[in-house]
């Protein structure tokens, strides 16, 4: 029996459809290509843009992990084809059988196995116009500032993703990093800390050995300097090619003032040189976060009030349905319809649906939209998280709660809409706050009636 890659991202996608409720993510595709094609973990991702500790230390072993347990085996890298080929072979006589049946009916119509256009699609991506032309024509000027803001799960890491590979294409030097890989505990409360590990991994992105010593003097010159003079005289001397840096998840800091002010007033700075100091010129900024920004800020001195600003949308009806169809399914009103009066949108949301699909034709429209609130639907991975996520804060639960029982929005502490807002559980409808979409209004309220009464958690 025949195994080729496009029938191992089947079996990983269905084995952890039926054991963790979830589908592979864009990241996990492109690492389990890369391990087929005898890639190294620093290949991968410098091919994709990624961190290699991002990859390495992160995402890979998580999905080994998660590929255990559902196949019931040890899955490493150095076996994953074989584990997975053994799965696949397994499905094989259900398959089998799964085809000779009748589909079971979705909305008025039945999905016949002719809907399902293609298996697997490698490159699921829908533009949302004008977003990525801007983007990348702003990111052609020098010396340019780009910011993006969209909630969790939106799309902004495909986006970036993208805009990198183009500007790849006209030769520049592009290094994407997210703040969320920097230790909390120990850079996020030193200045010097967190800069010399900015610097490190900008370093190691461009594939320069580090030369921090050299050009690190902190009692005399201080943090900011010494960074800025890095950056300056070592990393933008090293060749004439813009340098496009991409910070992802910078509202991870926003928690910080420790760091946050200097941080934040830096990235500011090295803006405005562009307009006094020709090498500056070279540097371009993407700044990416997922929420308002909600802490004090010098206006001269933040970054956030300069540049060009970027809100991703969710996708409109037509690109829901543009989206369908790249996953391969035909995508009528009965089917997309009730999807987006579910989920709004949302792309993640909408991919992982359009997954569950194509993976379980056997199953009617109306039986997926019954079970995807509950701990049984195919987001119960993800709803969970966010259950645990507000289980320790008692008093965003508290917030969230007051919008998910109102049937208008609700007014909330600006901080607290914020934070919900970055997690992508609300909207924000000028200072108030209302559902996402209906998944999460179904999920908590249920999940509240069935806890102790009165107490949200």
């Amino acid at each position: 029996m025949s195994f080729d890659l496009k029938e191992l991202i089947k079996a990983a996608n269905r084995s952890l459809s039926e054991k963790a409720g979830r589908n592979l993510n864009d990241i996990e595709i492109l690492i389990l290509e890369g391990a087929w094609n005898r890639e190294e973990y620093d290949q991968i991702a410098a091919k994709h843009q990624y961190a290699t500790s991002y990859i390495s230390q992160d995402v890979a072993p998580k999905l080994w992990k998660e590929l255990s347990e559902a196949l019931g085996e040890r899955v490493r890298k150095s076996n994953f084809k074989e584990a997975l080929k053994r799965y696949w072979q397994g499905q094989a006589l259900d398959r089998d059988r799964l085809a000779a049946a009748k589909p079971a009916p979705i909305g008025d119509r039945q999905i016949q196995h002719d809907d399902i256009q293609n298996d697997y699609t490698e490159d699921c991506y829908i533009e949302r116009p004008p977003i990525e032309s801007l983007c990348y024509e702003t990111l052609l000027q020098p010396g340019a500032l780009v910011r993006i803001k969209a909630p969790t799960l939106m799309g902004k890491t495909c986006l970036l993703n993208r805009l990198l590979a183009q500007l790849a294409v006209q030769n520049y030097r592009t290094v994407s990093l997210s703040f969320e890989l920097a230790d909390r505990q120990i850079h996020f409360t030193d200045l010097d800390k967190f800069l010399r590990w900015f610097c490190l991994n900008l370093s190691r992105e461009l594939g320069l050995p580090h030369q921090l010593e050299q050009y690190w003097d902190e009692a005399g010159m201080g943090s900011k300097v010494s960074c800025t003079t890095y950056l300056e005289e070592y990393v933008l001397r090293q060749s004439d090619r813009p340098l496009v840096i991409c910070l992802d998840k910078v509202d991870i800091l926003f928690p910080y003032p420790e760091i946050y002010e200097d941080v934040f007033g830096l990235l500011r700075s090295w803006y405005e040189k562009a307009r006094s100091r020709p090498i500056w010129k070279q540097l371009r900024l993407v700044i990416v976060h997922s929420t308002d920004v909600y802490i004090r800020l010098n206006l001269h001195q933040s970054p956030f009030n300069v540049g060009t600003p970027i809100e991703l949308p969710e996708f409109t009806q037509d690109q829901v349905r543009s989206f369908a169809q790249q996953h391969g399914l035909a995508a009528d009103q009965a089917l997309i319809l009730p999807l987006i009066d579910l989920v709004g949108g949302h792309p993640y949301l909408l991919e992982q649906a359009f997954e569950a699909i194509k993976t379980h034709p056997e199953r009617s429209l109306a039986q997926f939209l019954a079970a995807a609130p509950t701990d049984a639907g195919i987001y119960a991975h993800h709803l969970r998280d966010h259950w645990l996520t507000l289980s320790s804060q008692p008093q965003l639960t508290a917030a969230l709660k007051a919008v998910m029982l109102s049937d208008r929005p609700v007014q909330l502490e600006p901080t607290q809409a914020y934070q919900l807002q970055s997690l992508g559980l609300v909207k924000l409808v000028g200072n108030q706050a209302a559902p996402r979409c209906a998944l999460y209004r179904l999920y908590f309220q249920t999940h509240w009636r069935a806890s102790d009464g009165s107490n949200p958690t």
